[in-house]
């Protein structure tokens, strides 16, 4: 007779195909257009042309904007992996806020919901419950706009951080105009949209691939996975098998060999005293332990979210 558990997983749907039950009636389509113009406008280039300048700005305002997602909205707001002061608080903040992927609180409340019900059916953007596109880009427009800030107590404590979330869109405008003052219309289509549209899809990765293509050091309760190529473009969140199995840890590639670009950069900001208690995975964690009571490897603010 067969067991249970087998059951169980027989029941669960490919991680691959997803149960493809959203349709394109379901999205709030109106409220996409910004996230459509920001990939038209980059185009613009084709009549301004491009020049090095640009493309050195595209880059670096990639990898700093991803910092200000993967350390500041992931692995601070979201996670609590390390500690800092109240006005550098607010600098992560508004640093991942210019990345355009709403307002800070919003994405840490979302972001623990995620955790909470990892690749279930309450897991707004499981590539395994509702498919790749849906959890790459389409959860956005699936009537997400509300936060729920009962679970999000500790960050609603700063008003300064509520104020920058129900004004999120100013700090995207702020980097926009500052670009465009520097280096004319070539730098905003190059230089900002087109670093925006491929800042947004790299974060989004994570949401939709990183739970489909990799490997699984860890057995847990979701389909996560590690994928070098996921981090490498990501400044380290690929490792996201090893950030499902131990949450607490601000370093999400666990080993020498697991690139992780975010806690390097934390590490130097620790160095100087911007950021400390950077939180490490201990060794029986590494080993394949839960090193929590519960066993899930979650901090008390996900099991309370």
């Amino acid at each position: 007779m067969e067991s249970e558990a087998a059951q169980s997983q027989a029941q669960k749907p490919s991680p691959r195909l997803g149960k493809l039950a959203k349709s394109w009636r379901d999205y709030e389509w109106g409220a996409a257009a910004p996230f459509v113009l920001v990939h038209l406008f980059a185009f613009g280039s084709l009549w301004t042309g491009v020049r090095w300048q640009d493309v050195v700005c595209c880059v670096a305002l990639y990898f700093v904007r991803m910092f200000g997602v993967t350390g500041g909205y992931h692995r601070y707001f979201s996670h609590r992996t390390f500690k800092t002061s109240r006005a550098f608080q607010f600098v992560l903040a508004f640093l991942a806020q210019t990345s355009s992927q709403k307002g800070v609180i919003w994405w840490a409340q979302h972001h623990r919901d995620h955790h909470k019900f990892s690749d279930g059916e309450r897991d707004e953007h499981s590539p395994v419950q509702w498919g790749l596109l849906h959890a790459h880009v389409g959860w956005l427009y699936d009537y997400t706009s509300d936060t729920d800030t009962r679970k999000v107590r500790d960050l609603m404590r700063y008003p300064e951080l509520v104020w920058l979330d129900r004004y999120w869109y100013l700090a995207p405008i702020v980097l926009g105009v500052l670009v465009w003052l520097a280096l004319g219309w070539s730098g905003l289509w190059i230089g900002f949209m087109l670093s925006t549209a491929l800042l947004w899809h790299g974060t989004f990765t994570i949401n939709s691939l990183s739970h489909v293509y990799g490997s699984r050091r860890y057995n847990t309760t979701d389909h996560s996975r590690n994928n070098l190529w996921l981090a490498l473009i990501t400044m380290g969140e690929g490792w996201h098998n090893n950030h499902h199995h131990y949450m607490r840890s601000t370093r999400q590639g666990f080993f020498w060999w697991e690139v992780d670009m975010t806690y390097y950069v934390l590490r130097i900001l620790s160095a100087i005293g911007l950021v400390w208690d950077i939180r490490e995975p201990p060794t029986d964690v590494i080993l394949g332990g839960s090193g929590s009571l519960d066993g899930t490897g979650a901090t008390s603010i996900e099991r309370a979210a």
